[in-house]
């Protein structure tokens, strides 16, 4: 290294022939420098830089363009699901109060099967009732009709001759098969 800037160096030390020269003051000669520097970038890097920014900013249009479709399918998508919730908010409260008119109508049925329920069990009772009364009476007679029985056969044993006894007897038996099949 230390040889070029040597070269450079004993460059600036040879007699100047004319218009044609090397300034070896640094001061001097950066500026130009830096200007033919950026003449010759700016002339030839033009197009390729131009090329880049172009590309650049395709690539913009494009993210720009394919995030406004995105936008646009994502609002579509909202505005759908937005329609689809206030669909199922509707039926679901149709749901509700057709629940709740089933559960009143429910309610009031299950009363009334209840209150028929009722009103059966109590006529079951009453003709329960009846049908026990009926039978204590039925026996209450029977018990009367025998003990009188009893003691008219007693009455009739002590007045009567076996012959009329016999009659007597035969007669009343046909008289309490008549009144079984009555009460049967």
């Amino acid at each position: 290294m230390k040889n070029v800037t040597d070269s450079f160096v004993s460059l600036g030390h040879w007699p100047s022939a004319g218009s044609f020269g090397f300034n070896t003051d640094i001061l001097a000669t950066n500026p130009i420098n830096l200007s033919v520097v950026l003449g010759v970038l700016i002339f030839f890097g033009k197009g390729v830089l131009n090329d880049l920014l172009d590309n650049r900013k395709q690539r913009i249009l494009s993210t720009i363009r394919n995030s406004e479709e995105l936008r646009r399918g994502a609002i579509e998508q909202l505005e759908r699901a937005r329609a689809r919730l206030q669909k199922v908010e509707m039926e679901a409260d149709e749901y509700r109060m057709n629940g709740y008119s089933e559960i009143e109508r429910e309610k009031v049925n299950l009363i009334n099967a209840t209150s028929y329920s009722l009103e059966q069990l109590e006529n079951y009772k009453n003709e329960t009732l009846h049908f026990e009364q009926q039978r204590a009476i039925n026996q209450v007679r029977q018990q009367v009709f025998q003990q009188a029985l009893q003691g008219a056969l007693g009455t009739l044993s002590s007045c009567l001759n076996i012959e009329l006894h016999f009659r007597t007897i035969s007669a009343n038996i046909g008289i309490l098969g008549a009144m079984e099949e009555i009460t049967d």
